[in-house]
């Protein structure tokens, strides 16, 4: 959690961007077989998570 704290709000959307393209790959690649380290996938959207939870927060804290 604390790597993303550092980080600013381009950084974050960005990231965001690179998580959820990676969570399409990995879905396309679980379709085809192609891989073999399942729990990738869980890890990735408890990443997703993470940063939306931590753009959320900052939101609040503005108001």
């Amino acid at each position: 959690m604390t790597e993303f704290k550092n980080n600013t709000d381009k950084e974050l959307i960005q990231s965001i961007a690179d998580k959820r393209e990676l969570l399409r790959v990995f879905r396309f690649g679980i379709a085809g077989s192609k891989t073999r380290n399942v729990k990738e996938g869980m890890n990735i959207r408890k990443d997703i998570a993470r940063i939306l939870t931590e753009i959320s927060s900052r939101k609040n804290n503005e108001k």
